[in-house]
């Protein structure tokens, strides 16, 4: 890494620091020479901006110039004063101030030679940053990352992006999924974030914890690939499970990317098995910001939907179905994300999502048929009024307060509609049945 302290030592510059030697260990990434006034919309982080002071007339100028400076992380300034017997007290002092070193450029020494040797000392420390980063090829992610922001001068971070910090070099100072927002968006942000090469479906990026120079771009995307090699042969870790497990389906519609993602979702999970779109694995821990996390790549996903069943603890055999009967209601529900866990659901709820399609339409036209066709034909609606009934546990008051209609009228249509049934709908088991029809169909649609 090319410093302040480094340009010090270059032969035949002969810079002499004025202002600001405790902070001489700033990293140098380009460097910019101007003459304006105030150069701050042209200026980057690290920069080491060469001026030959023209802009200064008088005390006062100076403070403008180097608040500038200041503001958009410049590493130092390096200042010529021939023109006016020498550095001005006014612009040391402002430096002094506005904590921006400040190096001395003699004045029979060219500023063309002075660029030509930083030039030629940043493209030798990038080069000999890739090389040290390349030495640590066969290393893990997180000797990798430690190389790198070493080099860089900035913390780095491997994310997922399922909204998870693979590894890192300081704590992230914003949310992952707030990073891979921005990414998808293609937003700017206060990182730098390049991804992580490989065909993965589930994206791994490289975010440095600030802006970079195109030498540090380019080594970037080196770590990128590094990185990625790294991912592409890690050997999935032998797990223990207990007897009992959670077993998870997952499915991504019209894409085969399901099995990716359920292994980045789970890295300690044991994959069962994966069909097309679906993919079953066995987990002794759950995610509880799973749906955020699946949420937060979606938009990086070729999926339409992406779903997810989840069930409670138990053997395996039993855990599974009742993953593939929790992922089933979670195709019934809206959204492009939808994730359901077996507490979440009622009982019977499970045992119709395990029914096929064909079945429960079945079970819905030969419980309910004549009710259906009788509100077809007189276009009333007491299918509804039937449904508002049993959800309000039978209770005819409470019933007709939710329609909206004298308690009289509602005991009415609910005695009708068991005529057509043919059953008592004041009765236990035939409530049962009903509303099983009933669901049944919401399962169908």
């Amino acid at each position: 890494m090319t410093t302040v302290k480094t340009l010090l030592g270059l032969p035949g510059l002969r810079l002499r620091p004025r202002a600001g030697v405790e902070l001489l260990d700033r990293p140098v990434t380009r460097i910019y020479v101007t003459e304006l006034s105030d150069p701050g919309r042209y200026l980057s982080a690290g920069e080491l901006v060469l001026s030959g002071l023209l802009w200064w007339r008088e005390p006062g100028d100076a403070d403008p110039f180097v608040a500038a400076l200041a503001r958009s992380g410049a590493a130092a300034l390096a200042a010529s004063g021939a023109d006016s017997g020498g550095i001005p007290d006014d612009v040391v002092d402002a430096c002094v101030r506005h904590r921006i070193p400040l190096l001395e450029v003699p004045p029979d020494l060219s500023f063309s030679v002075i660029t030509e040797q930083v030039v030629l000392a940043l493209a030798a420390a990038s080069d000999r940053a890739r090389k040290r980063l390349l030495a640590a090829a066969d290393a893990p992610v997180e000797t990798l990352l430690e190389r790198a922001s070493a080099e860089f001068g900035l913390p780095c971070w491997v994310l997922s992006a399922l909204g998870r910090v693979v590894a890192g070099t300081a704590p992230l100072p914003v949310p992952v999924a707030d990073v891979v927002r921005r990414y998808a968006g293609k937003e700017p942000g206060s990182l730098t974030v390049v991804p992580v090469e490989g065909r993965h479906a589930v994206p791994w990026l490289i975010a440095v914890g600030g802006p970079l120079s195109t030498a540090q771009a380019e080594l970037a995307e080196e770590l990128a690939g590094l990185v990625g090699v790294t991912r592409a042969r890690a050997p999935r870790p032998g797990v223990e499970l207990p007897g009992d497990v959670r077993v998870v389906a997952l499915r991504t519609e019209g894409t085969d990317e399901s099995q990716d993602v359920l292994r980045d979702l789970l890295p300690e999970g044991i994959l069962l098995e994966s069909t097309g779109d679906t993919s079953y694995a066995a987990t002794s821990t759950w995610p509880a910001g799973a749906a955020a996390e699946l949420s937060t790549v979606e938009p990086l996903l070729r999926a339409k939907r992406i779903l997810c069943g989840v069930s409670d603890p138990a053997p395996r055999g039993s855990a599974r179905e009742t993953a593939r009967y929790t992922l089933e209601v979670a195709a019934g529900r809206p959204g492009r994300v939808s994730v359901v866990a077996a507490g979440e659901v009622d009982a019977h709820e499970l045992l119709l999502a395990g029914a096929p399609a064909g079945l429960r339409a079945a079970l819905r036209r030969r419980v309910l048929g004549p009710l259906l066709d009788y509100d077809a034909e007189q276009h009333t609606d007491l299918v509804h009024t039937v449904r508002v009934f049993l959800e309000c546990s039978g209770s005819p008051t409470r019933a007709a307060k939710a329609l909206h209609v004298h308690v009289n009228t509602l005991r009415y249509r609910i005695g009708r509609a068991g005529e057509l049934l043919g059953t008592d709908l004041t009765e236990f088991t035939g409530q049962l049945d009903v509303y099983l029809a009933l669901r049944a169909g919401d399962q169908a649609g």
